[in-house]
């Protein structure tokens, strides 16, 4: 969609020593000609430290700032929602001391609808009457999963999904091969940042021998293939700690049980689309005939129930679940589309 990428260069316009300004000149068509256009010089050295992750004025906030947090015990927190502990330490707390830089200070929060209820409630001050030069940016798929006080807040700007061909050009353009960019454009909506997170997981290799897998489910099958996910996502989390070493066990198994869990249900999905007769791509177009087959044996409300069922798997993936239970209750429901929960 483009909302991070979008809220970094704002922080880092809003930051920039010496940001460049240069007429509209048919820009933007609902502009002036001669309205002023403002951009980031990159080359300053607030704008360097920014790109390199180590500018003191810009601050991502995440719930997984909770391991760095200076109680031990919200660091052994199983970390299902950014809490009010993580929102106090690295945002209220910080958001009140000066700027290094003395150009203002700019906090993104990361998946702002994972803020608890205590959180936000914590933050209304700060949002409402903010330190001077402060900017807080909230990042969240819908404004709705935000408190109507925390919205009231805000000013909402929405972001409409990238065109996949778009996304996937893109990502073909920064080395990806066209095939593989493809299909992260279409799994993520047309999202390039998130594609280019999944890009490097090396879930791609994979994915074909899950669509297969999940083509030819039977019932006796069902262990074999909850062997299998587990088996993948555990490679998956040991990668993404080898990228982040600092990531801890509990975090890096459930991200990447997410990611696993967004490929099974792009295959079903992929089949619904074709069970009933939609015009959408398929995000799994080079294994059409394996996703026919998923169509044909389950149909459109069975698909549906498939789909449900995933989507509250993924809310137990972050809450202390054994995985072993969670991927037999994935396996069970991806052969039968039985209502089962954890």
């Amino acid at each position: 969609m483009g909302r991070e990428a979008a809220a970094v260069e704002f922080a880092r316009l809003l930051l920039c020593e010496r940001p460049r300004v240069q007429p509209n000149a048919g820009r933007l068509a609902h502009l002036p000609e001669a309205f002023p256009l403002r951009s980031a010089c990159g080359q300053c050295r607030s704008c360097v430290t920014l790109s390199a992750g180590t500018n003191p004025d810009f601050r991502l906030v995440r719930r997984d700032l909770a391991r760095f947090h200076d109680d031990p015990n919200v660091r052994n927190r199983v970390m299902q929602e950014l809490s009010i502990d993580v929102i106090r330490q690295f945002l209220i707390a910080p958001a009140r001391l000066g700027a290094v830089g003395g150009r203002g200070k700019v906090f993104l929060v990361h998946q702002a609808e994972t803020m608890s209820a205590s959180a936000q409630n914590a933050l209304l001050k700060t949002l409402e009457e903010p330190p001077a030069g402060v900017t807080i940016i909230l990042l969240c798929p819908t404004e709705t999963a935000l408190l109507p006080t925390t919205r009231s807040r805000c000013r909402c700007i929405r972001f409409r999904p990238l065109p996949v061909d778009l996304a996937a050009e893109s990502l073909t353009k920064q080395g990806l091969e066209p095939m593989e960019a493809k299909f992260w454009a279409g799994l993520t909506g047309g999202s390039v940042g998130a594609s280019q997170r999944l890009a490097g997981s090396g879930l791609y290799e994979h994915k074909a021998r899950i669509v297969e897998d999940l083509a030819a489910l039977t019932p006796a099958r069902v262990p074999t293939l909850a062997e299998s996910l587990r088996k993948v996502t555990q490679r998956q989390a040991d990668r993404l700690k080898r990228r982040d070493e600092g990531l801890v066990d509990s975090l890096a198994g459930r991200q990447a049980g997410q990611d696993v869990l967004a490929v099974l249900a792009s295959a079903y999905r992929d089949a619904l689309t074709l069970a009933c007769g939609a015009e959408r791509e398929l995000v799994h177009a080079d294994q059409r005939p394996a996703v026919a087959r998923i169509a044909r044996r389950f149909g459109p409300i069975r698909l549906a129930e498939i789909l449900t069922q995933l989507a509250r798997y993924e809310q137990l993936l972050w809450r202390n679940v054994n995985a072993k239970v969670l991927w037999d209750n994935v396996a069970v429901t991806c052969a039968s589309a039985a209502p089962l929960a954890v």
